[in-house]
This record gives structure tokens, C-alpha cells and sequence, in this order.
């Protein structure tokens, strides 16, 4: 299954790994960079290396390339357990080309020069989805936009992750961590707009990030109608509830079908 739920694991609390990896979320994030103070970066990277195995496959982010600590960031990555790299900051596709892991890339597009680069970002072998971080991108462009205000720049995300073959990109995550109504219209909002997936930052999250990113019950009756009734019309030309079923909404409808498994 496609991860639709992404959830952040700040890399210096061990103790929360697994409590992590036990929440509804798809997939663990173990987080090296924001979330972890510049004096307990070497600590949290030994702490992730102890504590990485195959059996429990997580996604690092490391931090950028301009850092510090991106070199040393980069051998943690190439332990058994880690299934996928997020990079922060991503911006330049020869960057990303040169860390050669072995593991599949999340670039992460957090300020306008990786918006700028990004179709050549998304072309770059081993990149698996683009992942969109709402809010450093807006700092870094001197925003302060709200979901539907920057519709313009997911959009773009979008379509090019889809004209480079990608898996349907990962949404920003949402602030709101107690108000999860808010999570999951943000989620929805998302998903209209073609993402496949969000970030989490809290475990009570997940649930709600997942239901959004998962056919509804109605769209899995109207799905199984659609095709119902097509396979029963011989090819001809029907209606369903007033609407047209021709190819787009078959298709549609297996797709629904398809994402439900």
C-alpha cells in the first residue's frame, strides 16, 4: 500500500520510537533536522543508529546539505532499517543525484529555489514523491498564506510529480494538532488537489490523515455501481443518477476500487 500518513519522530527521543511505529501512521519519519537542537545532533544520530534494524523499516530525514552535519547524516542512512531518506531543503537536482543511498528520495520543497528547480528535482533516479513543507517555504518567501492561499505552488507539485511518473506527492502537515477537524479538511483539501498523502507531527493526527486519503463508503457504493452497470450495458452508452458513464468515470471508479485495497 501507498503511504497516506507520514508521522515525525524528533530523532534525540528514542523513548518515542517505537510508540511511533505502534500509532496509526503509515509510515515513521525519524527526524534529524528541525526537531533536533544543533548541541543534541550527534547524540540523536547515535541514538538512531543503535536503535535502526531491518525489521522495522522507517524513513530519516537528514539534514541539508549546506549543514554540518549532512555528511555524517548521510552514514546513518545507509543502515539496515531505513527504508527511504526525506531531504530537507531540497533545491538542486545534481545534490540530490550525488548521495546515491540506495534507498529511495522524498525531496522535501521548502523554499522558492526548490519550487524553481523542481521539475528537475522530481527526474532525479531513486526520487519516489515530492514532499511539500508549507511552512519554511512560506517563511523563506516572506508569506504568511493560509491552505488556500498557496493552491497555486501545491499545484505545481502536482502536475510535475505526475508528468515525472512519481507516486501522488506528500502534503505539508497541518499545526492543528488538537483540532483535528482542522487536520482533516486540510487533508481533503489536499487530496482534491491530487496528493496523495500528508505529514504528521502528532500520532492523534494519523487517523484523521488517513480517512481523507481513503475512499469514503459512499464513494465505494457509487464505484461499484458505476461498474455494475457498465459491464451490464453491453458497452452503450448510460446514466447513473442523472451523469454520463462513459471511459473517464469507469476509470475513476476502478481507480476508487483500487485505492479502497
Amino acid at each position: 500500500m501507498t503511504p497516506r500518513s507520514y508521522l515525525f519522530v524528533p530523532g534525540n527521543r528514542p523513548e518515542r520510537f517505537d510508540k511511533a511505529l505502534a500509532s496509526a501512521a503509515d509510515t515513521v519519519i525519524i527526524d534529524l533536522e528541525d526537531a533536533v537542537p544543533p548541541d543534541q545532533k550527534d547524540a540523536a544520530r547515535r541514538a538512531v543508529s543503535a536503535w535502526l534494524a531491518a525489521a522495522r523499516p522507517v524513513v530519516v530525514r537528514i539534514n541539508a546539505a549546506d549543514t554540518p552535519w549532512h555528511r555524517d547524516d548521510l552514514a546513518v542512512c545507509r543502515q539496515p532499517g531505513v527504508s527511504a531518506v526525506m531531504v530537507a531543503k531540497a533545491e538542486r537536482a545534481d545534490a540530490l543525484a550525488a548521495l546515491d543511498l540506495g534507498v529511495p528520495l522524498l525531496p522535501l520543497i521548502e523554499s522558492a529555489a526548490g519550487i524553481d528547480q523542481l521539475r528537475a528535482i522530481a527526474a532525479v533516479p531513486g526520487v519516489q514523491r515530492v514532499v511539500f513543507g508549507a511552512i519554511d517555504f512560506q517563511l523563506d518567501l516572506h508569506m504568511r498564506a493560509s491552505f488556500e492561499e498557496l493552491v497555486f505552488f501545491r499545484s505545481q507539485i502536482v502536475l510535475v510529480s505526475r508528468l515525472a511518473g512519481l507516486a501522488a506527492p506528500i502534503d505539508s502537515p497541518s499545526v492543528a494538532i488538537d483540532d483535528l477537524a482542522e487536520v482533516e479538511r486540510e487533508a481533503l483539501a489536499a487530496r482534491r488537489l491530487g496528493f496523495g498523502a500528508k505529514l504528521c507531527i502528532h500520532p492523534k493526527q494519523a487517523d484523521a490523515v488517513n480517512r481523507s486519503f481513503s475512499p469514503t463508503d459512499a464513494e465505494l457504493a457509487w464505484a461499484r455501481r458505476v461498474l455494475a452497470l457498465a459491464e451490464s450495458s453491453g458497452g452503450a452508452a448510460v446514466a447513473l443518477d442523472g451523469r454520463m458513464i462513459d471511459k473517464p468515470v469507469i476509470l475513476r471508479a476502478q481507480a476508487t476500487l483500487r485505492e479502497a485495497r
